[in-house]
């Protein structure tokens, strides 16, 4: 079930990922690419950081293809996209608590420390949208708007608490999916976010 969430999740970003690029007027070239490294940068990232060697996506090819096609099909259907705008939502959203368990699974099958673990989740789930915002010249967006990486965190702390008491794995994955879900769409509902840091050396001197 994780697997075939987890193919939903790389196309939805994807798209996303095609969106960001049509925003800054690229050709196909760059959304295919832009595409693929908004579906795959969090887990590519990941498994360099843990030397979890080969890279996922290079021994599933077909990962390519869905990232790619799910880019250039954007192309085609954005003129609608903007009727689709709250299944996006939801669908960014179960990607979230999908990369975010999925890089926890990884760290704990390498044996890696509970920091190590938390980490590995945070990372897989919202590298993929900072590679985007950057290569699109954007301040990242999942550290600045609606509660997004914190999300990512607090479902990454639940999955491996739950892990480590035993709990099954089904209903493990629907804490999860759940508290995830509920995290992100009220975040979204209500605008919800942490303190923001603004430095302004004039604020300090004055």
């Amino acid at each position: 079930m994780l697997i075939s969430i987890y193919m939903i999740a790389i196309t939805a970003e994807a798209m996303s990922g095609a969106l960001a690029a049509g925003r800054r007027n690229m050709d196909l070239f760059g959304v295919a690419v832009i595409a693929f490294f908004t579906a795959l940068g969090g887990g590519t990232v990941r498994d360099i950081l843990l030397g979890n060697f080969p890279v996922t996506w290079t021994q599933h090819p077909r990962y390519i293809y869905m990232t790619i096609t799910g880019g250039l099909v954007t192309v085609v259907i954005a003129r609608f996209m903007r009727h689709l705008h709250q299944l996006f939502l939801v669908l960014d959203a179960i990607g979230l608590v999908a990369f975010t368990v999925i890089g926890c699974n990884v760290a704990l099958s390498l044996g890696y420390d509970t920091v190590v673990v938390v980490m590995s989740g945070i990372t897989t789930g919202i590298f993929g949208g900072i590679i985007r915002d950057i290569m699109c010249n954007r301040t990242p967006q999942v550290l600045r708007h609606e509660l997004y990486a914190s999300v990512s965190l607090v479902v990454a702390l639940l999955y491996l608490g739950l892990v480590r008491q035993g709990v099954g794995e089904n209903i493990t994955l629907l804490a999860a999916f759940s508290l995830g879900l509920l995290l992100r769409m009220a975040a979204i509902r209500w605008s919800l976010s942490l303190p923001v840091f603004s430095y302004s050396q004039a604020r300090w001197d004055s």
